[in-house]
């Protein structure tokens, strides 16, 4: 019964199969594999993006900072929600890379950075001179911290305000996929089309080994992230099994089907646990996580059944009123299954 992160899902036997698959015999290195070549091809034509330049990287905090590095700098700044990953997870990855942009935070209801406030801080910070930090980019999660989507109608007001001034567009999509299946709409949609620069394509949450996908929709961009990527360590040598495991995801719609899976259980649950005891969200559930409260009792109950789920809002106290309401944060991964769901919400109605 593992609610912690879909992070601690096994791999997609899918995926396990082609990087069996692309260990026979010899490959070129450092990404000029042909299995690479496929996957350029693969996420250009998913993304209705022929000019697209696609990187691979191993972890979602290089490909976010590397990101970031190409659109701000050192002297400016980046706009993100307060809750972003790259505010709260990433140990000043994107102030490294960037060689020392700083990030200015910005509000907004569940997660989700509020247009009015992301002007309203535009405007506050008008008169630029030689004593001011300078605008640099906007950074959008999708799926947010929180567990909320953006809209692509959203997603394109706030680029609007961004690139009216200039300011480059980044969306952080670890669990792209779980917003693009959430939202029904096309991966262009979610992207350029709503008017991004460079995404960070998420698969590591969603059914890979490790490997996380840039894709840079200005191709004068592309250049200087291969020279940030190669410095800052993270070109693999032996990258056909990153290429391998991204061909493997895009193939036969596997990477929506895995979403799918991981968000429906995320509904299931949710469903599960309203009916089961005294649950309250926190936030909107609308793709693979839930944040909510429920007694202290029926925490108890299930961390002694061996359920595994993250405290939220900081570490439950030890002790205190068996009605007291505890928060926690569950997320479910494609290989969540209904008969886990049932076992753990048995637990907590106890």
């Amino acid at each position: 019964m593992m609610f912690a992160s879909d992070n601690a899902a096994p791999v997609a036997p899918e995926v396990m199969d082609a990087l069996v698959r692309a260990n026979e015999g010899y490959a070129s290195s450092y990404g000029t594999d042909e299995i690479m070549d496929r996957v350029t091809a693969q996420v250009r034509d998913l993304f209705e993006a022929p000019e697209a330049s696609v990187y691979l990287v191993a972890t979602g905090t290089t490909a976010n900072a590397l990101s970031l590095s190409v659109l701000a700098a050192p002297w400016q700044t980046i706009f993100c929600h307060r809750q972003a990953h790259a505010e709260v997870d990433e140990c000043g990855a994107p102030e490294f890379f960037t060689g020392g942009a700083k990030l200015t935070l910005l509000d907004g209801e569940n997660g989700r950075i509020d247009a009015a406030a992301f002007e309203t801080t535009l405007s506050e910070s008008k008169w630029l001179g030689v004593h001011n930090v300078q605008q640099g980019a906007l950074s959008i999660t999708n799926v947010t911290e929180l567990g909320t989507v953006y809209t692509p109608a959203e997603i394109t007001t706030l680029a609007t305000i961004a690139h009216d001034r200039g300011i480059g567009t980044h969306l952080d999509g670890a669990r792209f996929v779980n917003a693009m299946v959430a939202l029904g709409c096309t991966p262009a949609e979610m992207s350029w089309r709503a008017g991004i620069d460079v995404v960070s394509f998420g698969g590591t949450k969603n059914g890979l080994m490790g490997v996380e996908a840039v894709i840079i929709f200005d191709p004068a961009k592309a250049w200087e992230f291969e020279l940030r990527r190669k410095r800052g360590g993270h070109l693999f040598s032996k990258h056909r099994y990153l290429s391998a495991q991204m061909e493997a995801y895009l193939t036969n719609d596997l990477w929506q089907r895995l979403a799918g899976q991981a968000n429906n259980a995320g509904a299931y649950l949710e469903q599960q646990m309203m009916a089961a005891t005294d649950y309250r969200p926190l936030h909107p559930r609308q793709a693979n996580m839930l944040f909510g409260t429920w007694p202290r009792r029926a925490h108890d109950r299930a961390k002694q059944g061996g359920a595994v789920y993250e405290e939220w809002l900081g570490e439950h106290p030890k002790a205190g009123p068996a009605d007291e309401m505890l928060a926690s944060r569950m997320v479910c991964s494609w290989s969540t299954s209904q008969e886990e769901i049932d076992r753990f919400v048995e637990l907590v109605k106890g």
